[in-house]
């Protein structure tokens, strides 16, 4: 979908290395990578995401190794660019919560589903992995696969084996389970037993039940993957020989590598280059979907943002106009974590828009101007999963805070790095005093847009409101939206919490992401879905 085409959308339910790598010769001539049916692609992140099962690297790992490797019980459908993605069965054919104890969750089982080494996938899979994660007395356990995505959980309890093929969870009482349940994908037990019961073996030679088999993995230089030709569902088998992805963090380099001829996609493209990849014949494809590019408070003692004059002055000093002509249209401007036509929105009665002149104001009641400007220090990217061109963007919305009255220090870590310290909460040692972060996130279901960043009971180490938000009414409100099982009341209440969110200014929203990427011309068969997620399973190379 090109840049003018966009419009709202409604919710149904590092150089070094790039250049070190293209150098060595490593990446192959395009012409024989081509007539082999292999697709070169350059992400955003600095390393190859982990491949022990839970990825790194934020969503991009999920996208470029966690769904490709592995499946979860739930899946998301990424078959459709005019639609939302929704939830689909995955390896569980459907699941149901009891009417009399909504507690409880029973999960049935595709049956006949085979890992890559050719173990069965059955129910004493299902709790050998969430044992990997919540278990401490597990053999299995792993602290680091935890650390990445137990967040995404936090109602999960216990599971327990039915029978072969049925499982039950016990949770708290949730309506957004399944949108928890989603990011757990599911690794062989039996591989694991051969790899000597050793996650980091494990990872060089991981078995899933995804559509795609990582054959070979270069730390921080590439990963390649090859077809599961036994994928359980037939529609998934790729059609590609070959994946090879290569880590290329900076926008330029990853440009540069796709007009010289070393690779055939690149994620995020530097947007001044647009044109010129346009005139090489270079395809640009981007869609909505359900992002934002925002920055997280610290609302602990001493910061700044408490002061909602503060919070809001700094919503209304962005020029989000000139930040979408930066990125060269490719983006949408935000009032709030969701767009004004989702029907979580709400009515917020906060207008975030670019008013300086009434963001000075503000300034001023509380005791600030730009002789004498409120300081803050903020923890950036350098690249990442969503992040967009954060280095560009963020000096652009330092010099308009500048002009009102903020000034704004930045601190640039690696991707990665800034996802850890998102974890860890912002009093933990490794927040070192930053007073906010720069993080995209996901806002495709209602606990990854709202719950976890802004319910007090969620802030580290149990769930990623890292500034230690406090808010009575609100905690009331997403607890509420929790409650609701009823599709039609739960987005009401979603609305409601939003709002709430919107008019306390507990963020500071910039814009939304349409997640432009750049394909030669020979790539073919690609569907962007209205998601973080993407499938490769459709996509070809023509000769």
């Amino acid at each position: 979908m090109h840049k003018q085409q966009l419009g709202g959308f409604f919710r149904a339910g590092t150089a070094a290395i790039a250049i070190a790598v293209m150098s060595a010769g490593v990446l192959g001539p395009a012409r024989d990578a081509s007539a082999q049916g292999t697709l070169r692609l350059g992400m955003t992140a600095a390393d190859i995401p982990t491949s022990f099962g839970q990825p790194d690297n934020g969503f991009e790992g999920f996208r470029w190794m966690g769904l490709m490797v592995y499946d979860a019980l739930i899946n998301f459908d990424l078959t459709s660019a005019d639609k939302p993605s929704t939830l689909i069965p995955g390896l569980a054919e459907r699941w149901e919560v009891d009417p009399n104890d909504r507690t409880k969750w029973t999960f049935h089982l595709r049956k006949g589903v085979k890992f890559h080494d050719g173990s069965d996938f059955n129910a004493d899979a299902v709790v050998f992995n969430f044992d990997k994660l919540f278990n401490e007395n597990s053999p299995q356990y792993s602290a680091r696969q935890a650390s990445l995505v137990n967040f995404r959980i936090p109602s999960f309890k216990s599971v327990r084996k039915i029978d072969e093929h049925t499982v039950e969870f016990t949770a708290v009482e949730d309506a957004f389970f399944p949108y928890q349940v989603c990011y757990i994908v599911m690794a062989s037990p039996a591989q694991w037993e051969k790899m000597g019961r050793d996650w980091d073996k494990f990872a060089f030679e991981p078995s899933g039940t995804g559509p795609w088999k990582l054959t070979k993995l270069v730390p921080r230089e590439r990963a390649e993957f090859e077809p599961f030709k036994e994928h359980w569902n037939p529609d998934l088998v790729p059609k590609l020989d070959k994946v090879i992805t290569l880590p290329i963090p900076d926008a330029n380099a990853r440009t540069a590598a796709l007009l010289s001829g070393q690779v055939d996609w690149i994620e995020a493209p530097q947007p001044d280059a647009i044109p010129r990849l346009e005139a090489q014949g270079m395809k640009i494809i981007s869609n909505i979907y359900p992002h934002n590019w925002s920055y997280s408070l610290s609302r602990i003692d001493g910061s700044p943002w408490n002061d909602i004059r503060v919070r809001k002055a700094a919503n209304l000093a962005i020029d989000r106009a000139g930040i979408i002509q930066l990125l060269g249209g490719y983006a949408l401007p935000a009032k709030g974590a969701v767009t004004p036509d989702d029907p979580w929105y709400g009515n917020p009665t906060f207008d975030i828009k670019f008013d300086p002149d009434q963001a000075r104001a503000l300034l001023a009641e509380a005791g600030f101007s730009p002789d004498k400007p409120v300081k803050v220090k903020m923890t950036i990217s350098a690249s990442g999963s969503g992040q967009m061109q954060p280095l560009q963007m963020n000096e652009y919305i330092q010099q308009n805070f500048r002009e009102v009255g903020i000034d704004m220090e930045l601190e640039v870590t690696e991707w990665q790095s800034l996802l850890d310290i998102w974890r860890a909460g912002a009093k933990a040692p490794a927040s070192r005093g930053t007073h906010g972060l720069n993080i995209s996130y996901n806002t495709q279901d209602p606990y990854s847009a709202f719950t976890r960043l802004w319910r007090s009971d969620l802030s580290a180490p149990v769930g990623v409101n890292w500034g230690y938000h406090d808010d009575p009414e609100l905690d009331k409100l997403l607890f509420a939206a929790g409650l609701g099982f009823d599709p039609d009341e739960q987005v009401k209440r979603l609305g409601a919490a939003h709002a709430a969110a919107v008019d306390k200014a507990t963020s500071v929203w910039v814009v939304h992401d349409v997640a432009p990427r750049a394909l030669h011309p020979r790539v073919k068969g690609f569907v962007q879905a209205r998601s973080w997620f993407q499938s490769l399973s459709p996509v070809y190379i023509e000769e």
